[in-house]
């Protein structure tokens, strides 16, 4: 037609659809076991010799296939080792004069990385990249000290390699174990980090129990002790019995029962019965009648001090101010009336534990009742409820007391009932409520600061609301955990001479005990050298130091240059899991200690799910280990990992045959770039991301389409490109498709919708670039090609930078008047900017319709099962198209 712009000679073999199309579709269909096969044929092996933080050679042969293996070999030592990740290096000639800085959620230092992990490298390794930019950036990396998990791990050790107990070892003693672990272990998980190519400053890498970073912990505790927003009080906890600790809410998981379960317990040899409603009578006194109630926890009731009905219900209206006879104990117990009992629920009167149950405990301050413990921190019944009972297990315990009211005639049945247990996600033994003396940390001021500033934007912005609404409701944070290893509490208990009552607490706090001493001869008018001071033995929650992050990293409270430099950070990238437990508790404690918010953004990403949309999980066998879809491993190895791991011989089972139908093969080597890649082309603020290998091994099948793709171009390009302007209406249409997607990447950059990224990146390079302009370029020196390889892959760099490395390098020498590769490395060189005159609207139009044509043409080819027989070659001239 008249109106189609000329577009040169395009061949018959692309229209037909013969040219090589994006194959991603396909890969997805491809049996695993076939892509394994695939993958170890295309295992290419750098062998070139570089020694360690030397730029690699790439000089030599191009291979003719892309192989992960040979990519990604070498260069990140390089990166590291001339310092391309540190701020102090990012000064270009397109500088803007401006930093961004942000910190890694740190990672477990027991810990292997997860998915969930590389998510995150792979969003904030993208948002870092403003360095291409020309911005100052700061990434940095660090470790948290995991109390909990780390003890548990050394105290495996140790009993299976010498039968020794935590308890066999003074404190001093086991602490020096765990450094020695962690000293052997720690760096892994920055190895790790390393292997997924993470750009991180590991110049100013983190510990939380480095000597710095331990000095602002004590800083805060007490800074905010002074303020009256620490303070020690008894109340209810949730607390291990098989680590003999209280644990924090964010390690508390729901398990719903909907009826009778019998699940394995931690301690006991055989499976422990929930998800019932047991009902049993207490006679009331001086009257021949008795009130029912009905518990889920019939062991408790040794520590029951009244029982409560609903002020309303019929039923118990002439029962109101009269008392119970406990079977067992002989107390009695009054009958009291609270709006707070649900009527509807079991018998509509509730048997009242104030020490081992949240709202027994508030109905024990409305009503001053007494709290007696009768579960002990070791999970066994006190001394309290009798010697029939003292020292046995609480479970075991249950079937003791049924068996007793059942007795004395007292027990009245048993049903199924719906019900959420709580489970310690570190021991998995099930939570017991229990009444601790312990250090709270006061949030209602401090979360009502958070409600009303402003400054702060959450992205989704629809997690807003419910921001506000968890702020606004918030209790006071129980901040002691039991432990050994952590950050021992800077609180001293005082010892008066002459002191009378030895029961009366008195506790100060301070930088060091000689700090203390001298706030507590202060505060009691008496002689430091009188004055005996023991510290508490407990240490701070994990939570506490971690939320002192963004600040504690860069030398708070020391006013260092860094922290007037970065502080406070661009943004926080992390999970949307993590929104109230860790994000909640640094905003709270930053504007707090510091006066300022720690950050001006959150960007919350979605959890990785299975293919199946399942949450991962050990015992369901579909956690995936990142290094493995890097380097690829066979079944073999992925079951006997789950042989190594923690779980019973049952879920053992459960969890090998998943991985058995999972990955038949195992997980082919698919690199780190395309898993990255695949990550980042998931909608990261919304709904969950399902991942599959399937979708992986597509875009590292995308990343040959960037290998053969650089072969060809450096073909055409030949020695050397002369600089030549865009002339064709193929030239302009190819120069205006690379112009359209870079504004829409600085667009979607700009909101954080990296899967628009990926997806432009992607529609460039293979239906644009390859399918179309490589496809139709003359076999001549043209900047034009040159240019827009080189862009693409300075646009793919976030995302692939190892695979972008490598081809950048090779393309350098064929640049414009350009000799030898550069000293520099991608990341840090190419600005992300192209001037309008590359804009060409009209021509990127009117090919729509050729596109369009070429579609067709090809479908036309798979519905009449076309063989891949190259056909006599026709052409055609844009002005008159005629097909044969």
């Amino acid at each position: 037609p008249p109106h189609v712009p000329d577009f040169g000679w395009i061949s018959f073999r692309m229209l037909c659809g013969l040219a090589r199309p994006s194959s991603a579709a396909l890969w997805r269909k491809v049996w695993l076991y076939k892509a394994v096969k695939w993958s170890e044929k295309q295992k290419i092996v750098y062998t070139t010799p570089t020694p360690a933080g030397t730029k690699k050679d790439t000089s030599s042969l191009f291979p003719s296939s892309y192989s992960p293996e040979y990519v990604e070999s070498s260069w990140y030592q390089w990166w590291e080792k001339e310092g391309f990740f540190r701020p102090e290096q990012h000064r270009l000639s397109h500088s803007v004069d401006q930093t961004f800085s942000l910190c890694i959620p740190p990672p477990n230092v027991t810990g292997t990385l997860h998915l969930g992990h590389a998510l995150t490298v792979a969003v904030e390794d993208v948002l870092v990249r403003r360095r291409m930019q020309g911005y100052r950036v700061l990434w940095l990396p660090g470790c948290d000290h995991a109390g909990i998990a780390t003890q548990t791990v050394v105290e495996r050790r140790l009993l299976k390699e010498g039968g020794k107990h935590r308890q066999d070892f003074t404190r001093q003693e086991f602490l020096r174990e765990v450094w020695k672990w962690k000293n052997e272990k720690g760096e892994e998980i920055y190895q790790q980090l390393r292997a997924l190519g993470a750009s991180l400053d590991w110049s100013r890498a983190c510990f939380t129990m480095d000597p710095g970073f331990s000095r602002a912990v004590t800083e805060a505790f007490v800074r905010l002790c002074d303020s009256g927003l620490i303070y020690r009080s008894e109340a209810l906890v949730n607390w291990s019995c098989a680590l003999e600790s209280a644990i924090s809410d964010i390690e508390v998981d729901s398990k719903e029962l909907s009826g009778q379960t019998m699940l394995s317990v931690p301690g006991y040899e055989n499976k422990v019965e929930f998800g019932t409603m047991l009902t049993f009578a207490y006679p009331i006194e001086g009257h021949d009648g008795e009130v029912a109630v009905s518990t889920t926890r019939p062991e408790t009731m040794l520590g029951d001090v009244a029982v409560a009905v609903h002020p309303d219900d019929p039923r118990y209206q002439a029962v109101h101010g009269k008392q119970c006879r406990h079977p067992f104990t002989d107390r009695l117990l009054p009958i009291i009336a609270d709006s707070m009992v649900d009527m509807e629920l079991g018998t509509g009167a509730v048997k009242v534990t104030p020490a081992h149950d949240h709202t027994d405990f508030l109905l024990s301050q409305r009503h001053s009742l007494p709290r007696l413990t009768v579960i002990g921190g070791d999970g066994t019944m006190t001394p309290s409820c009798g010697q029939w009972l003292q020292g046995v297990k609480r479970f075991d315990a249950r079937q003791l007391v049924v068996d007793a009211l059942v007795e004395k005639k007292l027990f009245r049945g048993k049903k199924d009932h719906a019900m959420t247990l709580p489970v310690c996600s570190r021991s998995g033994d099930i939570i017991e409520p229990l009444l601790k003396k312990q250090w709270f940390l006061r949030c209602d001021e401090m979360a009502k600061k958070a409600v009303e500033d402003r400054q702060l934007e959450i992205i989704p912005h629809y997690y807003t609301k419910t921001w506000k609404n968890w702020l606004s409701n918030i209790s006071d944070w129980c901040i002691s955990r039991q432990l050994w290893w952590g950050h021992q509490i800077p609180a001293y208990r005082v010892e008066l001479p002459n002191s009378a009552d030895k029961q009366e607490e008195h506790w100060v706090w301070g930088q060091s005990e000689d700090e203390a001493r001298q706030r507590a001869a202060v505060r009691y008018g008496v002689k430091p050298e009188d004055i005996t001071l023991t510290q508490d033995p407990d240490v701070l929650d994990t939570w506490f130091s971690s939320g002192l992050f963004p600040f504690a990293m860069l030398g708070w409270p020391e006013q260092t240059t860094d922290l007037q430099r970065f502080y406070p950070n661009s943004i926080l990238e992390t999970g949307s899991d993590l929104i109230f437990f860790w994000v909640a508790r640094m905003v709270m404690l930053g504007t707090e200690l510091t006066g300022q918010l720690p950050f001006k953004q959150v960007l919350l990403h979605s959890l990785v799910r299975d293919k199946h949309g399942r949450k991962m999980s050990k015992s369901l066998g579909n956690v995936i280990d990142p290094l493995d879809v890097i380097h690829g491993v066979s079944l073999e190895r992925l079951q006997e990992k789950v042989k190594e791991g923690n779980l019973d011989p049952r879920e053992q089972l459960v969890a090998m045959e998943a991985q058995r139908k999972d990955f038949p093969t195992g997980i082919p080597q698919c690199g780190t770039d395309a898993l990255r890649f695949a990550l980042c082309s998931h909608k990261m603020q919304g709904e969950d991301i399902s991942l599959s290998i399937s979708q992986v091994l597509s875009c590292r099948h995308f990343c040959n389409k960037m290998w053969q793709a650089l072969r060809f171009t450096l073909g055409v390009l030949g020695a050397n490109t002369t600089p030549t302007c865009a002339v064709s209406s193929m030239e302009r249409w190819i120069c205006s498709r690379l112009y359209s997607t870079v504004v829409q990447c600085e667009q979607a950059f700009e909101a954080y919708e990296l899967h628009t990224v990926t997806s432009a990146l992607y529609s460039f390079w293979v239906h644009s670039l390859c399918d179309v302009y490589m496809e139709c370029v003359k076999p001549v020196a043209s900047s034009v090609l040159y240019h827009c390889v080189s862009m693409s892959l300075a646009l793919l760099s976030p995302f692939m930078p190892f695979i972008t490395e490598e081809l950048w390098q090779r393309l350098q020498p064929r640049g414009p008047g350009a000799a030898a590769p550069p000293e520099r490395s991608m990341f840090t060189a190419v600005p992300l900017l192209l001037s309008a005159h590359w804009h060409f609207p009209e021509e990127e139009r009117d090919f729509l319709l050729v596109q369009e044509v070429i579609r067709v043409a090809r479908s036309l080819r798979s519905q009449c099962r076309m063989t891949k027989e190259k056909p006599a070659s026709k052409s055609f001239n844009s002005s008159k198209i005629t097909l044969h």
